[in-house]
């Protein structure tokens, strides 16, 4: 089993498919590396597909101490699974948790991305909903730590804005919240109370993403409501970005509806690759609404 080594020395699993340029794919947190089959099965096609399990999801390295959590070390350790391939610069790709760090990754190692692909990232980002956001978070992390997470994922993968997923295919609904169950108890705890509740608001990260001129994708789901106004944010922020909104969508986008989310991907890969997706035209000034002169 191929595993990569993170700075502090935490083994990170990783599969990979395909050949061509690369794509990283970085999960959300009720998912592991299983969560982006439909991907690399379609983009190993023609491209380099590498997936990897989160620090605290088997069958990489579990820490057991909290402070081994965080948003900038779910960075380094996705350097690090590129640094072990040799893989000099990607495609990244991320939902939700994964989002944030994909974020992140653009903002931190800019010069290591081809684009960046932010889907589904804003929870706990809406700056009137922060406090409430990072108490429930440490909520969720004592019911992940005491009920465990064959028990409590009953409730998890039942959420607002998964339920959309069960209504359109229950199967792989059942497949996705199956999975969830078999995550580390600790690991989930940790994840959430590390890296969920602790990082920063994107709104507190407005200067640095205005700097970022990596080309981006924001994808979000119309019924993944603290998503919405994030992903405008960011479309606003971000100089060289589009903004996909999924209809009648939750926040599983990539396993809820796996066509969508490939022909978006791929359409902005292809754009990417021929230099076409570039910042927004000065001339479409966001405060006008008709021209006069």
């Amino acid at each position: 089993m191929p595993y990569a080594t993170a700075a502090d020395g935490i083994r990170l699993h990783y599969e990979e498919a395909g050949s061509g340029t690369p794509i990283l794919f970085i999960h959300e947190f009720g998912g592991d590396c299983r969560a982006w089959e439909p991907q690399l099965n379609y983009f190993s096609r023609r491209h380099r597909c590498i997936t990897y399990s989160a620090r605290g999801y088997a069958p990489s390295d579990i820490p057991a101490d909290v402070d081994a959590y965080s948003q900038a070390i779910a960075v380094s350790d996705a350097l690090a699974v590129l640094d072990h391939l040799g893989i000099a610069r990607a495609h990244i790709v991320g939902l939700s948790m994964g989002g944030f760090a994909t974020l992140h990754f653009g903002l931190m190692a800019p010069d290591r991305s081809l684009s960046l692909t932010i889907a589904g990232a804003g929870y706990g980002a809406e700056k009137q909903y922060e406090d409430y956001f990072r108490g429930v978070s440490l909520e969720v992390a004592d019911r992940f730590a005491t009920l465990g997470a064959a028990e409590f994922s009953k409730t998890y993968a039942l959420g607002a804005s998964r339920v959309q997923f069960q209504n359109k295919d229950p199967r792989g609904w059942q497949a996705f919240a199956d999975r969830l169950a078999q995550h580390s108890d600790i690991g989930a705890a940790n994840t959430m109370r590390g890296v969920q509740a602790q990082r920063p608001s994107i709104y507190d990260l407005e200067d640095q993403i205005r700097a970022c001129v990596v080309p981006a994708l924001i994808m979000v789901g119309d019924e993944d409501d603290h998503c919405l106004q994030p992903g405008i944010f960011m479309k606003r922020c971000l100089q060289a970005s589009g903004l996909a909104v999924l209809p009648k969508t939750g926040h599983t986008l990539n396993l809820e509806e796996p066509a969508l989310f490939n022909q978006l991907l791929a359409e902005f890969i292809a754009m990417v690759e021929a230099g076409r997706w570039t910042p927004r035209d000065p001339r479409a000034e966001a405060g006008q609404i008709m021209k006069t002169t």
